[in-house]
């Protein structure tokens, strides 16, 4: 179970090779909560290739104003994947139902930030997921222990601002790993 000091809130959980479940190969997930009753995280490196923002605007009967720009939509995880999660920059919380996740993000699952994005308004950065990453209790210490995950702090950087196919190593690199060391099989010391 996670405790205060042990929670993954706010960073990213970086999938190994092998992990078994091609949904998650090659993931960085950024964790929006953790806790003792579970986790949840959003997929931030999946981009969806048959949705754009337009398109899903466009299906929700959302009018885009003169301002619309473009928003990245990516798979977020297996769960709930016809729902819709904005993780976006901090500055933006004119809503109470915005998750805020440490002091650089936060996370909305609400209509009224994508009706504020089409608009020109919302976060400076933001990525949409359809579904999310979702562990129950205990589940994620186990895959984390069983060698499924490398876990690294997340940054703006990283988030927002690499490419998709990228990140990956990105996050991985933030911690000094380089991918051609990495191994699908645990070993102990």
């Amino acid at each position: 179970m996670a405790s205060d000091a042990q929670t993954l809130t706010g960073k990213l959980l970086v999938a190994m090779p092998g992990m078994g479940d091609p949904r998650f190969d090659r993931s960085v997930i950024f964790m929006c909560s953790h806790g003792e009753d579970g986790a949840l995280g959003l997929i931030v490196n999946k981009p969806t290739p048959s949705l754009s923002f337009a398109g899903l605007l466009q299906q929700l009967d959302i009018a885009g104003g003169t301002t619309e720009r473009d928003i990245r939509v990516h798979f977020g995880g297996p769960v709930e994947n016809g729902r819709g999660f904005v993780l976006h920059s901090a500055e933006y919380g004119a809503n109470r139902s915005t998750l805020r996740v440490g002091e650089a993000f936060g996370m909305t699952a609400t209509l009224d930030i994508l009706e504020d994005i089409a608009h020109g308004g919302g976060p400076e950065d933001a990525i949409l997921t359809l579904g999310y990453s979702g562990w129950g209790p205990g589940q994620l210490e186990d895959e984390i222990l069983a060698n499924g995950w490398l876990t690294c702090d997340a940054s703006r950087q990283i988030v927002f601002e690499t490419e998709d196919d990228a990140k990956w190593s990105a996050a991985l690199g933030s911690i000094g790993v380089d991918p051609l060391t990495l191994s699908s099989t645990a070993g102990r010391a």
